[in-house]
């Protein structure tokens, strides 16, 4: 039996677009990089770009969990010797807003051409607005929802399991033969 390779130009590719009002960076990047590669198909094929395109709107407005916009820091290198700049995530933010989501999807992507060039299918406005209407992108609903102290999105209400009539146990040699009677017919008034 032989595997499906998808061929270079036989994949149509879609576009999506996707609202980040409220949406935790992380849980966001994680829902964003599988399309990106076009693992979310049934044609994916690692060494071809099979992924579709993405829009995502409102970048602005996503958050982080914890306290990671004071924690947590991004890393650059300038190129020059003693170069090397650090900057806390709240500023970040204020001065480009898309880069905290782009970052976040960059280091899920494949660290090769093919995740470049599957990262340049990427496009992040700040705003609810974008150029892309031409394309008529589809808009997609992520999952949402912050965890719970526990961990999980959503509390399952455990259900008890009816509980079945128990028969006593009785053994082999010890149970009365058993016998067939004709059930008697229902008694009718008249």
């Amino acid at each position: 039996m032989k595997c499906y390779q998808a061929k270079a130009g036989e994949l149509t590719k879609s576009w999506y677009v996707i609202d980040a009002t409220d949406m935790v960076v992380g849980r966001l990047a994680a829902q964003i990089a599988p399309i990106l590669m076009g693992k979310h198909r049934p044609t994916y094929t690692p060494y071809l770009d099979t992924g579709d395109y993405i829009i995502v709107t409102n970048v602005d407005k996503v958050v982080f969990t914890g306290n990671k916009w004071q924690q947590k820091s991004y890393q650059r290198y300038t190129g020059h010797p003693g170069g090397q700049r650090d900057e806390v995530a709240w500023k970040l933010f204020q001065r480009r807003p898309e880069r905290i989501l782009q970052l976040a999807v960059q280091r899920m992507m494949p660290k090769n051409k093919i995740g470049r060039h599957m990262l340049s299918k990427l496009h992040l406005y700040a705003g609810p607005t974008h150029p892309h209407q031409a394309q008529s992108p589809i808009p997609l609903e992520p999952l949402s929802g912050r965890p719970s102290p526990a961990g999980a999105l959503f509390a399952v209400k455990a259900e008890p399991k009816p509980k079945k009539a128990s028969v006593p146990s009785v053994p082999e040699h010890a149970a009365p033969p058993a016998t067939t009677e004709p059930a008697a017919p229902p008694a009718t008034t008249e």
